[in-house]
C-alpha cells in the first residue's frame, strides 16, 4: 500500500493554495467545501478567486511565496506552472513537517487527492496512488452513477438516531440486526421517496419491535436491452427478496435480478398457460404481507398498456406501500433502434400508441382518428388482429402505400425488422413473432438512412405490396 487513505478534519484548519489558476481553483473550492480556512499567495488571480477573496471566503496574502508562509500551516497545496516554485513549496513543507501536495507531480507530494463521490458524510474516495488518475476517474463515474444520492440523507438521519436506538437497544449485535434492515427495507424505501417523517416512524416502529412491512416496487423492464433500464430499478432488482415477471421481460433483463430472490412468472402469452390478472393481484399481496420485498416486473413501462395502474389499485385497497419505477416503452425504445423516428416536422407531427387487444366489453378503437394522415401509429399486440387493423385503417382513409414496419423483439440482439406497406400488413404479420411492434407511417422510410443498431443483412428497397426487407441483428 502506497498510501494510507484517511480522511482528514480540516474544519478550520489553515491551509496554503500556491497559485492563481484554474487547477488551483479546483482544489481550493474542494478545501471551502471542507470547511477549511484557505490562504492563496499567486502573482495573478483567476475569476473565482478574485471573487472569493472579494466574499471573504479566502484569505490573500500576496503575490510571492516565502517559506515562512507556511508556519502554522496544517497542509499545503502547490499548483503552480513554475517547477522551481513547486519545488520550493515542497521542501519548505517537509522541512516543517506540513502535508503537502504539488499537482501533477507524485514524486513532491506527502498526500494525494483522491477522486471523490459525495454523499455526505458518506464519502467514497477513489486512489491510484497516483499512477493512473484517468482510471480513477472512471472508476469515480461509475461509482457516481451507481450509489443513489439519497444515502447522504440516509446517513444523517441515522447519525440522529443512533442515541436513542442506544436506550432501546443495548445489545451490539441487535443494534447491528437493526440497521441492517433499516438499511435494506422500507425506510430506505421511504428516504429515497422524499418521505422523511414517515421513514423517521419507521426507525421508531423498528426500534419498538414492530416488523418492517413488505413493499412493492412496480418496475419498467424497458423493451429488452438490460442497458436501458434506469439506476432505480437495478437497485430494486438487486433487493428484492420475490420477483413477479412477464414473457416480455428479456432473459438479459432477468439476469440482473437478485440471484438468491424468488423468481415466479406471471406473464401472458398467446398460445402459452396464463396466469390471470386475479391471481398475479393475489399473489402481489400474498408476499407483500409476508413482509417481504416485492418488484412487480413488466415489459416496457408499467403504466403504457402494461395493467399496472389496475395492480396498484389492489395494493392501495390493501394499505402495502408500493413506488413506480417508469421505464422505456416499446413504442420509443423498439423505434429508436430501427431507426424509425416518432415524429418529423415534415412527416409526423404526432404519434399515438394504441392496443391490438381489447377489453371483452366490445369497446372499439376511434379508426377515423387513427386513419389520419401526418401521424405516426404505433401498434402494440397487434399480430393476430392485424388483418382488421389493415382493413379498418384503409376504408377509414390511410393510404394503401402507407409506409409500415414490424418489429421483433426491438432493442434486442434477435431483433428483426419488416417492411412493406400497409395494403400488405396481414401478410408481413404472418413472417413476425410476437412479442412485435407495429409501426404505420411515412416516418419508416426514413429508417433506411438513419438505422443504427446491429449489421444489415440486405439492403432496404422502396415499400410495395409484397414484404420488401428483413434487418436483424448478424
Amino acid at each position: 500500500m502506497d498510501y494510507l487513505p484517511i480522511f482528514a478534519d480540516l474544519k478550520r484548519r489553515p491551509c496554503l493554495v500556491v497559485g492563481g489558476n484554474e487547477i488551483a481553483w479546483r482544489k481550493t473550492r474542494m478545501l471551502l467545501k471542507a470547511g477549511a480556512d484557505v490562504k492563496v499567495i499567486a502573482p495573478e488571480l483567476s475569476a473565482e478567486f478574485q471573487h472569493a477573496i472579494a466574499e471573504n471566503q479566502i484569505d490573500y496574502l500576496g503575490e510571492t511565496f516565502q517559506p515562512e508562509d507556511l508556519d502554522g500551516i496544517f497542509l499545503a497545496i502547490a499548483a503552480t506552472e513554475r517547477k522551481a516554485l513547486n519545488a520550493l513549496v515542497y521542501q519548505s513543507a517537509n522541512q516543517r513537517q506540513v502535508l503537502v501536495n504539488v499537482v501533477d507531480d507524485t514524486q513532491r507530494c506527502s498526500f494525494i487527492v483522491p477522486s471523490i463521490v459525495d454523499r455526505s458524510p458518506i464519502i467514497v474516495a477513489i486512489s491510484s496512488s497516483g499512477k493512473a488518475p484517468v482510471l480513477a476517474r472512471l472508476l469515480r463515474e461509475q461509482l457516481e452513477a451507481l450509489l443513489p444520492h439519497h444515502l447522504g440523507t440516509m446517513a444523517e438521519m441515522a447519525g440522529r438516531f443512533r442515541s436513542r436506538l442506544a436506550q432501546k437497544v443495548t445489545a451490539f449485535s441487535a443494534r447491528r440486526r437493526f440497521w441492517e434492515q433499516a438499511f435494506s427495507g422500507r425506510f430506505a424505501s421511504q428516504v429515497a421517496a422524499g418521505d422523511l417523517a414517515q421513514a423517521e416512524q419507521t426507525l421508531e416502529d423498528l426500534s419498538n419491535g414492530i416488523e418492517d412491512r413488505g413493499e412493492v416496487a412496480l418496475i419498467g423492464a424497458g423493451p429488452g436491452d438490460p442497458g436501458l433500464l434506469t439506476l432505480r430499478a437495478l437497485q430494486l432488482m438487486q433487493q428484492a427478496d420475490v420477483v413477479l415477471y412477464d414473457y416480455l421481460v428479456s432473459d438479459d433483463v432477468m439476469d440482473l435480478v437478485r440471484r438468491d430472490a424468488e423468481w415466479v412468472c406471471v406473464g401472458k402469452k398467446a398460445g402459452f398457460h396464463s396466469v390471470p390478472q386475479s391471481e398475479t393481484n393475489r399473489l402481489i399481496v400474498q408476499y407483500a404481507e409476508q413482509g417481504k420485498r416485492v418488484v412487480r416486473l413488466k415489459g416496457g413501462d408499467p403504466f403504457v398498456f402494461g395493467r399496472g395502474g389496475e395492480e396498484l389499485e389492489v395494493l392501495f385497497d390493501r394499505q402495502i406501500p408500493f413506488e413506480v419505477v417508469p421505464g422505456i416503452t416499446a413504442a420509443a425504445g423498439a423505434t429508436a433502434y430501427a431507426g424509425i423516428p416518432l415524429t418529423h416536422r415534415d412527416y409526423a407531427q404526432t404519434a399515438m400508441f394504441v392496443t391490438g387487444h381489447l377489453k371483452p366489453d366490445g369497446k372499439q378503437l376511434d379508426w377515423r382518428t387513427l386513419a389520419r394522415g401526418n401521424q405516426t401509429l404505433v401498434i402494440y399486440m397487434g399480430l393476430m388482429n392485424s388483418r382488421d387493423i389493415q382493413l379498418q385503417l384503409i376504408e377509414h382513409g390511410r393510404a394503401p402505400d402507407t409506409p409500415i414496419a414490424i418489429i421483433e423483439r426491438g432493442t434486442q440482439r434477435a431483433q428483426k425488422v419488416f417492411k412493406g406497406q400497409l395494403d400488405g400488413l396481414a401478410e408481413l404479420a404472418q413472417q413476425a413473432e410476437s412479442p412485435s411492434l407495429i409501426v404505420i407511417g411515412e416516418v419508416v422510410n426514413l429508417s433506411e438512412k438513419l438505422h443504427w443498431f446491429g449489421k444489415q443483412e440486405q439492403p432496404l428497397q422502396s415499400a410495395t405490396r409484397q414484404p420488401t426487407a428483413v434487418v436483424k441483428l448478424a
